[in-house]
């Protein structure tokens, strides 16, 4: 029987630097909905990879000191390690500087350009670096990129254009009669009212004003800009042939099933490459999901802000299992979703640790104390053992209807729910009452079924989200009927398996310990790293310390410094290096955190004016609310409080 073919793609992540796990979500996304189509009987192929040109690269590379490709080199191979680390099971890795996809690209720029599609002109207008984009007036937000904020730069330069213009109605057209096409609905409108609708302009596809990229094969003074070169990764990477000479990859799983990308890099997929794929003549995808952001609090990870958070230091501290269960849990389906250490904690805690954790460990210990590890057979079905077997069924039916509506969060509750509903069972039936009666011990028998059976079914549809922990769960249950078609029937456990000893799956972390390791963690980051060049990595200039951007008088004066009392202050009981600090600014009491527990003692700061940075956006450190900062002198890590007795509160620092 041959099976169903399922081609599932990630957007190809940027080698400027190290992904943050704001960009690893989107990975462990696309291996959780790949991972599934497997366990359902699909043949997949599941495409990931880097993009590795551009003039950024270029800029990076020179500021290092090393060659582009070298550079790229360097940051695929962390990208590889995270993906890696995330147990990811991608079937391709491909790489826009592999020979094989420059060598289709450029035939790909050519055939279009020999058709007509690309023509030579001259482009006159904004450009953002960061982002790599043309911009027109109409899009700058006070003057500046709408996606980074970065100052644009105006540029003149010679370059070919796709003929976008020439494929506006036919795109249209495919949009409104394949309703599925863009996902969630919320994005194919804006694609269709915001830049569809209101006129698609001719896009650049070339640029003459920096080297590192592939070459246009007929004008070695042009390289081949990011959107084709990119874009075409889907099909280079099954072996597409513009002659037509196709691989047998490419013949078996185009168009893929699903383009798995940020909402941010909606427009590229539905305008940019379909265009593309039109004038080349070959199918479109069947659909694009356009995921929300993974936020840090409510804010855009930034190393500029300080708000990064990896992957691989995440997963030292709680596991990999654990980080993949957060990043799919707490991210809705179309709304910004957000992670804080003090969220994962909570969690970790009350889902895995409590819910999870718990019910698969006392379960298994309870048949290894009351029958020696041997699983009975069931007898006679009470009304709540049917229950409980009705949920398992609801369970599975929630999780196939929701993954295939790449609702992740909601597959994810479900299990847990039915793991909830598995530990108020156990409370219902009170097993530890029933193994003192010897009458009750057939009926005792029966309830340690129904839960280790269930527990199985948990375990097999928690395999696509948390491979591991499912392997674990199996591997105590010493059970190998794992396949998703095993969940047909309630029943499948088979009576006399001899379980394995319970071990925890998950154990509870302690809060203060491993705020404590993060702090620890991140002073000695600070210790060693290079610079904060890239706070302002597009400024032309050095500045004029290593490390520290200039600023103008005008960001300066944005900084609001006033004189502050404090009139308050003891410890944060979460943190041993917080002090929560109660300050008179001159107008009203105010709660600042500061990290100073470890230099002061409460009553050495009580009554001492301070110079509070009056306008810095609040923050929640350890359920503390801070609203300020207070400004501190650290001289080879011993840190003085910069003291203003005899100033009048609410007095402004100029």
């Amino acid at each position: 029987m041959n099976k169903k073919p399922y081609y599932i793609t990630t957007a190809i992540a940027y080698t400027s630097r190290k992904p943050h796990i704001g960009n690893s979500y989107e990975i462990v996304l696309t291996d959780a909905i790949a991972r599934y189509k497997r366990m359902r009987g699909y043949d997949v192929f599941f495409q990931t990879g880097t993009d590795e040109h551009g003039q950024k690269i270029e800029k990076y590379a020179e500021s290092e000191g090393v060659t582009p490709k070298e550079y790229v080199d360097k940051v695929c191979g962390e990208i590889k390690d995270i993906c890696d680390a995330l147990h990811i099971s991608y079937d391709k890795f491909i790489r826009t500087t592999d020979a094989d996809h420059e060598a289709v690209v450029q035939k790909i720029f050519k055939k279009l350009y020999d058709q007509g599609d690309i023509y030579k002109s001259t482009y006159e207008g904004m450009y953002c670096t960061p982002c790599e984009s043309f911009l027109t007036e109409s899009q700058l937000v006070d003057g500046k990129c709408p996606d980074c904020g970065t100052p644009v730069q105006k540029t003149q330069e010679e370059a070919y254009f796709l003929r976008l213009s020439k494929y506006q109605k036919q795109l249209e057209n495919y949009i409104e009669q394949n309703p599925d096409f863009i996902y969630p609905e919320s994005r194919k409108k804006e694609m269709l009212n915001n830049f569809i609708k209101p006129g698609l302009q001719d896009l650049c596809v070339s640029r003459s004003s920096f080297k590192w990229g592939v070459p246009v094969s007929f004008d070695d003074k042009h390289v081949i800009y990011v959107w084709i070169d990119a874009l075409s990764n889907y099909i280079t990477g099954l072996g597409y042939d513009p002659d037509g000479n196709h691989g047998e990859l490419y013949k078996k799983y185009w168009p893929a099933d699903a383009h798995i990308i940020g909402k941010d890099i909606v427009r590229f997929h539905t305008i940019y490459w379909p265009i593309i794929l039109m004038a080349l003549g070959e199918p479109l995808p069947k659909q694009v999901y356009g995921h929300p952001w993974l936020l840090f609090g409510e804010d855009k990870m930034s190393k500029s802000k300080g708000n990064v958070i990896y992957a691989d230091d995440l997963i030292k501290l709680f596991g990999v299992d654990a980080v993949r269960y957060y990043l799919l849990s707490e991210m809705p389906f179309a709304n910004d979703g957000s992670i804080t250490f003090e969220a994962m904690i909570e969690r970790f805690n009350s889902d895995l640790a409590n819910t999870l954790g718990n019910l698969v460990n006392r379960t298994i210990a309870m048949n290894n104390k009351y029958f020696g590890g041997i699983v009975q057979s069931p007898t006679a079905k009470t009304d709540l053992d049917k229950e409980l077997e009705a949920f398992c069924f609801e369970t599975m039916a929630k999780v196939e209807k929701n993954i295939d509506t790449f609702h992740m969060s909601d597959c994810l509750e479900a299990v847990i729910n039915l793991a909830k509903r598995c530990n108020k069972y156990i409370d219902e039936t009170t097993p530890w009452a029933l193994a003192k009666n010897e009458e009750d011990k057939e009926r005792l028998g029966t309830v340690l079924y129904n839960l280790l059976e269930s527990i199985r079914f948990i375990a097999v549809l928690l395999t696509p989200f948390m491979p591991d922990t499912a392997k674990a769960i199996f591997a105590q249950m010493n059970c190998d009927i794992d396949t998703y078609e095993s969940l047909d029937s309630f029943g499948k456990l088979k009576a006399g398996t001899k379980l394995s000893e319970a071990t925890p799956l998950f154990v509870r972390v302690d809060a203060e310990k491993m705020f404590a390791e993060i702090e620890a963690a991140r002073m000695e980051a600070q210790k060693t790293s290079k610079s904060m060049e890239e706070v302002n990595e597009e400024t032309e200039k050095k500045p004029l310390y290593e490390g520290i951007a200039q600023i103008g008088i005008e960001d300066f004066g944005k900084v609001d410094l006033r004189v502050a009392q404090i009139v308050e202050c003891e410890p944060v009981k979460k943190a041993k290096k917080l002090l929560k600090l109660t300050l008179n600014d001159g107008e009203k009491e105010r709660t600042v955190a500061s990290g100073i527990a470890q230099y002061y003692k409460p009553e050495e700061l009580k009554g001492h004016k301070v110079i509070l940075v009056q306008n810095l956006k609040p923050a929640t450190l350890c359920g503390v609310e801070s609203n300020g900062m207070i400004l501190a002198a650290d001289t080879n890590g011993t840190v003085k409080v910069i003291f203003v007795d005899g100033m009048d509160n609410g007095a402004k620092v100029r």
